[in-house]
């Protein structure tokens, strides 16, 4: 026979595991009590029979049986034992019917099993006796039945019953209902991984602002489920953009190729329409690659190989690379690079970052511009800044210039992909830097991040 399917849960295993060490550390707890009840009462009723045994043998002979017969007299409980026994075994007084051969003589307290007779009735007791033996050659015989040690003992049995078995069907019921109570919310959260499963990226685990572990567990795994929507939505958008951006420069390709072959009369026609497509495949072949080169430093894991990396030293060999480009355009370079700090990163991944802040300075300031690549200290941060005199970036896009694709207005009629600045943030992201740009006369961009110079 199948047992339920709350039964078979992990949870009502649990509860029956902690109800049964429950459940025997009660019966351990009431074990020891019995057992120190048993040993006091022992040492008690031990040494009230041997007082009264003493008390009693040290009589007269003639008032031996009258102060045997006073002792067993006042016994509202049936509990108490004596007999007055002669040399030869034969009972002069008392209730105990026969002299048990191991209370001949003078014997200390011990267990033993005697017949009380009580009129014509004979009953069998149980009970802790000594005996003592008299200076005639008699034997007297003090003993009591265990009548409080077992009425102590049902007492506890029926406490265990009237306790234990109530307790152990509350804890059975309390582990039905959590064990029902969790199957049903990992029903609700299968449904909701089911849902997200299909394509649902919205659904989030049920949460009940209860707190407990079950909950904690769900709200992250909401905020796994949060950046796994976001990055999906940004790849399908990624995705749109590749497709929009690439269909302009392959469709040129394809017009180029098809005009000429219809109407290329020269060989050198011919050529001039296949260098305008190799200029049409290598821009698509530029966005693909920039586009990869993003993917991979934003889910690469060159952080293991971070190193010191001087930037004093990075910035001028930016510098020296940057210099003969502007001179070239007639903008004014110049760079400062006098703080002596140090970052912890990837030193090729930081020169592409600061090249690509300076190429688009360069490439944006108009002849007799200026253009500065500084490095600054500012706290416990490096800083650096370059800054031109060109167009500049307006304000309500400060955020937008680093997304994938995007062209300013002021920038679109110059050649480029929209990713360089993509590119700069994806590298700020993975050393944990700032990038913000500023505008003004010109624009100020500051990529800063934690010096490792003390």
């Amino acid at each position: 026979m199948r047992l339920p399917e709350f039964m078979r849960s992990t949870t009502f295993r649990w509860t029956l595991a902690v109800s049964g060490a429950f459940i025997l550390c009660i019966l351990l707890m009431f074990g020891f009590v019995l057992a120190q009840a048993y040993s006091y009462m022992t040492t008690d009723v031990d040494a009230l029979n041997n007082e009264i045994a003493n008390a009693i043998g040290g009589h007269q002979p003639e008032q031996r049986v009258l102060g045997l017969e006073q002792y067993l007299r006042a016994d509202p409980h049936h509990v108490k034992l004596g007999g007055l026994f002669a040399a030869d075994g034969h009972r002069i007084a008392g209730n105990i019917e026969t002299l048990p051969p191991m209370l001949h003589g003078d014997v200390g307290a011990q267990l033993a099993s005697l017949i009380k007779i009580d009129g014509e009735t004979r009953e069998q007791h149980a009970v802790r006796a000594v005996a003592r033996g008299l200076p005639e050659g008699g034997t007297l015989v003090i003993a009591r039945s265990d009548y409080e040690f077992t009425w102590i003992v049902h007492i506890v049995e029926r406490a265990l019953t009237l306790g234990l078995v109530p307790a152990l069907c509350l804890s059975l019921a309390a582990g039905a209902f959590l064990s029902i109570r969790a199957q049903r919310r990992i029903e609700e959260v299968n449904r909701k991984v089911q849902r997200i499963v299909d394509g649902e990226l919205r659904e989030r685990l049920p949460t009940r602002g209860t707190n407990d572990p079950f909950d904690e567990l769900a709200r992250l795994v909401n905020c796994m489920l949060g950046e796994i929507e976001v990055l999906v939505r940004r790849l399908q958008g990624v995705g749109d953009d590749i497709a929009h951006d690439l269909r302009t420069p392959l469709t040129r390709v394809r017009v180029s190729l098809e005009r000429a072959r219809q109407k290329a009369g020269s060989l050198d026609e011919l050529r001039r329409s296949v260098d305008q497509a190799l200029v049409g495949l290598d821009q698509s072949l530029a966005i693909i690659t920039a586009l990869l080169r993003i993917s991979e430093i934003e889910h690469s894991r060159r952080m293991d190989g971070f190193r010191s990396v001087a930037l004093a030293d990075l910035v001028r060999e930016v510098g020296d690379l940057y210099e003969p480009i502007a001179e070239d355009k007639k903008v004014d370079f110049a760079v400062r690079a006098e703080a002596d700090t140090t970052v912890q990163g990837d030193r090729d991944l930081l020169f592409e970052a600061i090249a690509n802040l300076v190429d688009n300075a360069v490439k944006f300031t108009p002849q007799g511009g200026q253009v500065e690549l500084s490095l600054l200290r500012q706290g416990n941060e490096a800083v650096v800044r370059v800054r031109d005199t060109g167009p500049g970036i307006p304000a309500d896009e400060g955020e937008l210039v680093t997304r994938r694709f995007y062209r300013s207005d002021k920038s679109r009629s110059d050649p480029g992909l929209g990713l360089g600045l993509s590119l700069v943030s994806a590298i700020a992201k993975l050393h944990g830097f700032s990038l913000k740009f500023s505008s003004g006369p010109g624009c100020v961009a500051e990529l800063a991040g934690q010096s490792a110079t003390t």
